[in-house]
């Protein structure tokens, strides 16, 4: 995790260097709020955003893609059931061929969990106690200076709550920085109900968007998230660094706004969002959702059976029709005319009704005759 604490480190202290000139070095000035660290965390918000927002157009994209797919998945699973190596193959043909990827909607959050690690890393560290190791990550160290990264960071605050100070940080620690245990509490509640009120207001606005999964385990695990991961971070927010808080709040804030931009450019299909209302007669929405519709019409025609098609049968299984019953009686002993037995269980059973009461008086006439001849 070494790279990622160094490259954290860089753009938040390229931040910090840009916003100190701006604001001329004036540490906690209005509102006793360092305001150079607090936009150097937005700084980094920003940074993270920009590289990541052609990754998430793609996750949209992928999302919608899969969910555009959802009924001719459902059909081959009904298709190929109980073949699941077959199952497998024509879902990746199907996945290969619409450009959907299933694994797309993960690769945003992979990336981003490696930089929130090494944040909350690098904004816990500094605090009065810590004398050593104070240079690493490209900071200016305690030996620099009041004016060092690292000083100015111990001595920063967010309305009188140092940066590095938690919830459950002791009174001692506080006092050294002019701080008191009430204002951080304060300070740490607020923010830390902002960043879990923000944490399901983003997860929630997905879900309504994308709809709900028709699947159980899948709609299991939306509602986890939607109210899981909350009801965690009511315990876990306690022990977050305040910087790292403004952090996550910040970073809700934007994935706010960002989804509802992506949301609207790219919206869920119709035939899979029933809340949703259907767009005007003539409207470019309304053109487009007739295009997804003949596209998924034609998707499920494709994977359907040809219309009159059978199960190919091998040739043993393929009964071949018996002859007609000739006058000289030859089928009623059960020869053709090649002196081959024809006859034996389920002979004539592809005839029809008719044919098979014909045949009938046919067998009954035969047997009446050979028995004049006989008497």
């Amino acid at each position: 995790m070494e790279w990622a604490y160094d490259g954290v480190s860089w753009v938040l202290l390229r931040w910090h260097d840009l916003w100190s000139n701006v604001f001329g070095g004036d540490d906690n000035g209005f509102l006793q709020t360092d305001w150079a660290w607090v936009l150097a965390i937005v700084g980094v918000v920003i940074t993270l955003r920009v590289i990541l927002f052609p990754l998430f157009v793609k996750q949209i994209q992928s999302q919608r893609a899969m969910q555009k797919l959802a009924p001719e998945i459902k059909a081959l699973q009904e298709r190929y059931k109980g073949d699941r190596e077959t199952l497998q193959k024509e879902m990746m043909e199907l996945y290969r061929k619409e450009k959907a990827n299933p694994l797309m909607g993960c690769l945003p959050i992979l990336i981003q969990m490696p930089v929130f690690l090494a944040l909350f890393h690098v904004l816990r560290r500094p605090d009065p106690d810590q004398t050593l190791n104070t240079d690493l990550y490209g900071w200016s160290g305690l030996a620099a200076g009041a004016g060092s990264d690292w000083n100015t960071y111990v001595h920063a605050k967010l309305f009188g709550a140092p940066f590095w100070s938690t919830f459950l940080t002791p009174a001692s620690q506080l006092e050294a920085v002019g701080s008191s245990s009430v204002t951080v509490k304060l300070v740490a509640g607020v923010l830390g109900a902002a960043m879990i009120l923000t944490t399901f207001l983003t997860t929630r606005q997905m879900i309504l968007k994308t709809g709900w999964n028709e699947d159980p385990n899948q709609r299991m695990i939306q509602k986890v998230m939607l109210y899981g991961i909350p009801v965690i971070m009511i315990f876990s927010a306690g022990a977050f660094p305040i910087g790292v808080v403004i952090y996550w709040t910040i970073n809700n804030l934007f994935s706010l706004g960002q989804q509802q931009y992506v949301l609207h450019k790219y919206p869920p299909p119709a035939q899979n969002n029933a809340n949703a209302k259907p767009p005007k007669p003539g409207s470019k929405a309304h053109e487009k959702m007739l295009e997804e519709q003949r596209e998924a019409e034609q998707r499920r025609k494709d994977l359907a059976p040809k219309p009159g098609k059978r199960p190919k049968q091998t040739p043993s299984a393929t009964p071949k029709p018996d002859p007609e019953p000739g006058v000289n009686g030859s089928a009623v002993n059960g020869a053709n005319g090649s002196g081959q037995t024809k006859g034996g269980p389920g002979a004539g059973k592809n005839l029809s009704r008719a044919e098979r009461i014909a045949r009938a008086k046919k067998v009954s006439g035969a047997q009446q005759a050979s028995k004049k001849k006989k008497g």
